[in-house]
C-alpha cells in the first residue's frame, strides 16, 4: 500500500501537484507540497499547499472561500507528481477564471473569461488583510530589518510576546468597557497584530486558524 513515505519528494521536500475538476477533467492549476500539506489535505478533505515564495503552507480559498474539496489523489509511476480530482468552489485562478490554465500559447491567441470578479473576491476579504499583514510578520522573522518592532518581539522570545498580547487584550476591555468606538478598534488591531505575531513564532499559519473555526461550524 502506497503511503506518504513512498512519496519521491525533490530536494526542497515538495512535489507538484497537478489539480484537476472530478467532473469534467479541466486542468485547474498546479501547485506544489510537502509532507505537511499531504497530510493536512488528506486530513481535512480541502486542498493545502505550500508556498515556495512565501514558505509556509497555505489553503486554497483561505481567502477568497473558493476552496477545492478533495476527491481522489493519485500518484505517476515515479511517485514524483501527484494528480488531485476535486470538487472546484468557485474559481481556482486568482484572476476569476475557472482554471489557472486560461491562455492559449501560438497564433489566434485565446483567453477565457472569469467566472467571478477577482478584485472585488480579493480586496474586499478579511482573511486577505490578515494574510498580507501574516507575510509581512513572516517575513520580519526570516530576514531581519533593523529597527522592525516586529523583529523586536522575536528577538525578546515568547514571553514578551505573550505579555503584549495580555496588554492588548486588557486595553480592548477597557476600551469596550467606555464604550467608545475608536478605543475598540485601536486596541482590537492592536490584539490581532499581536496575535499574528503569537502565530507567526509558532509557525501557524492563519489559514489553520480559520480551518478550526469553519469546523466548529459543522
Amino acid at each position: 500500500m502506497m503511503t506518504i513515505g513512498n512519496i519521491n519528494f525533490n530536494e526542497q521536500g515538495l512535489v507538484p501537484a497537478i489539480i484537476q475538476d472530478e467532473k469534467t477533467n479541466a486542468v485547474l492549476m498546479l501547485a506544489y507540497m510537502n509532507q505537511e500539506a499531504i497530510q493536512k489535505t488528506a486530513e481535512s478533505g480541502v486542498t493545502w499547499f505550500y508556498s515556495r515564495s512565501r514558505k509556509r503552507l497555505w489553503q486554497k480559498g483561505e481567502t477568497s472561500g473558493h476552496i477545492q474539496k478533495v476527491r481522489e489523489i493519485y500518484y505517476d509511476c515515479d511517485a514524483d507528481t501527484l494528480l488531485l480530482k476535486v470538487e472546484q468552489v468557485g474559481a481556482a485562478c486568482h484572476e476569476g477564471t475557472y482554471s489557472c490554465f486560461s491562455r492559449k500559447l501560438g497564433n489566434g491567441q485565446w483567453q477565457a473569461e472569469p467566472v467571478v470578479d477577482a478584485e472585488k473576491v480579493y480586496s474586499q476579504s478579511v482573511s486577505s488583510i490578515l494574510y498580507e499583514l501574516y507575510d509581512v510578520i513572516m517575513d520580519r522573522k526570516l530576514n531581519p530589518k533593523e529597527g522592525s518592532y516586529t523583529n523586536y518581539l522575536f528577538t525578546k522570545g515568547q514571553d514578551k510576546i505573550l505579555k503584549k498580547v495580555g496588554e492588548e487584550c486588557a486595553e480592548t476591555i477597557i476600551g469596550s468597557k467606555n464604550n467608545s468606538k475608536e478605543e475598540i478598534l485601536y486596541e482590537m488591531a492592536d490584539l490581532w497584530y499581536h496575535c499574528l505575531v503569537l502565530l507567526g513564532y509558532h509557525n501557524i499559519s492563519p489559514g489553520e486558524l480559520l480551518a478550526e473555526l469553519q469546523k466548529r461550524r459543522k
